[in-house]
């Protein structure tokens, strides 16, 4: 039996560094109470979608992001690979339905995608989302003519994470900036393609920059509709994970990640918040805390691009410990400009 009633709290784009300094300086019971109504408010409590990621385009990236495994700068031993064909995607998309997806979401290691490479990934959107699935890119920079045949062609959405806050971006990356960033989503969202676009988390950074991280995405003049938290998955050969890999700041504390995931939940009520990269390092009791937090989507499969990710099978027995059931598939709402 419900004790409280769900409380619907209406979506704001003006958000204080002080209001969300705040929602994280919460008792965790009453973060989690708040995170919760708002969850419901918006959303099935015991719904997860189903994602599948797919890297179309390995290695050999040319940005320097400290985290990554596929930028030419890490030592990791990764070859860099052209791009997938588009009959091997398809079939790797129909496999990831048969197994459950609703969502399939594809990578390329690219700084920018070429005017040459574009009418490829144009064929994989359409195939893909003939299928019946929710499409998803992520591919680097976009100009505003990419971003317009991509919104054509009927990708669903792109995603480009601003990965921390804006002070903390230059110790990240150093060959984009933070508003180049926002560039590229400013052209997807003026294309009319929906926005993912969160970040991640446990590279070394302080409270304030996870403040920071999500008050950026909460002021941006319409939310991202889709949010992936990420916890920090040390490589060996990084940056990041030659820094952090033999310290205690190589894997976030559980309940500052659980407590990143809720504020991101009553900060944008609409948005799906992404359980995305990390997964196969937390406790069961972790996830399921950030499910109760709002998260309510995941990647399923052995694999997030280039880094090992948590199981079907182990999710399936997880979700059934917990009366999760998939989110069924509905077709996503364009985004209006």
């Amino acid at each position: 039996m419900n004790v409280h009633k769900p409380i619907a709290r209406e979506v704001r784009t003006d958000w204080t560094r002080d209001e969300v300094a705040a929602l994280f300086d919460l008792p965790f019971a009453d973060l989690m109470f708040e995170a919760q109504t708002v969850h419901r408010a918006h959303f099935d409590p015991n719904a997860v979608q189903l994602s599948t990621l797919l890297s179309i385009k390995t290695g050999g990236c040319p940005e320097d992001c400290g985290y990554c495994s596929q930028s030419a700068s890490a030592e990791t031993g990764l070859k860099a690979e052209k791009l997938m064909d588009v009959d091997a995607v398809l079939a790797e998309a129909r496999a990831a339905k048969d197994a459950g997806s609703g969502r399939f979401c594809m990578g390329a290691a690219w700084r920018s995608p070429k005017d040459r490479d574009m009418p490829a990934i144009v064929e994989m959107v359409k195939g893909v989302r003939a299928m019946g699935l929710e499409t998803c890119m992520t591919l680097g920079m976009l100009s505003a003519d990419q971003s317009r045949q991509l919104a054509e062609a009927g990708l669903d959405y792109y995603n480009h994470n601003i990965d921390t806050s804006p002070e903390n971006y230059a110790n990240v990356i150093t060959t984009r900036t933070f508003e180049d960033r926002i560039e590229t989503l400013e052209n997807v969202r003026g294309a009319g393609i929906n926005v993912c676009s969160g970040g991640i988390v446990g590279m070394g950074e302080t409270r304030s920059d996870r403040v920071g991280f999500l008050h950026a995405l909460a002021t941006l003049p319409h939310h991202p509709e889709s949010v992936p938290i990420n916890a920090l998955v040390p490589v060996k050969g990084t940056v990041l994970g030659d820094m952090l890999a033999d310290t205690p700041l190589a894997k976030i504390d559980e309940i500052e990640f659980v407590r990143t995931v809720a504020v991101a939940r009553i900060l944008m009520p609409e948005s799906m918040v992404r359980l995305s990269a990390g997964r196969e390092s937390m406790s069961d009791s972790a996830q399921a805390l950030c499910f109760m937090a709002g998260a309510n989507s995941i990647f399923t499969g052995d694999r997030l691009l280039t880094t090992p990710n948590a199981g079907d099978s182990k999710d399936a027995a997880l979700f059934a410990r917990l009366g999760v059931h998939p989110m069924e598939l509905a077709a996503p709402e364009i985004a209006t400009v």
